[in-house]
């Protein structure tokens, strides 16, 4: 029974952890973004787009038109290529969540 009621309390919470290691993995990796985007996307310069608070898909949209070159861009097209499709779907989740 013990076992039972351990094993029951491991696969509940396994959810809960999962989704803390995204959102870490995904603030981790919007970080990267910090360099011209500014800190948790809130860009202090109006030469480089804002992407706080921004819709989830529309950043997966921009960051897939630029992986895929349909998007022209300086160095966009390049940065996008280094990410994942779940990367890009977990950056974008964070920086929709920032406020402006």
């Amino acid at each position: 029974m013990r076992v039972l009621l351990l094993f029951a309390g491991v696969v509940c919470a396994a959810p809960i952890v999962a989704g803390a290691a995204d959102q870490t993995t995904a603030r981790n990796l919007a970080a990267t973004c910090a360099n011209c985007h500014g800190t948790d996307g809130r860009s202090v310069t109006e030469a480089v787009a804002p992407l706080a608070g921004k819709p989830k898909d529309e950043i997966v949209k921009l960051m897939q038109a630029f992986k895929t070159g349909k998007k022209p861009a300086t160095v966009m097209h390049q940065i996008s290529k280094g990410y994942t499709d779940q990367q890009i779907e977990l950056v974008a989740g964070y920086l929709a969540g920032q406020t402006r």
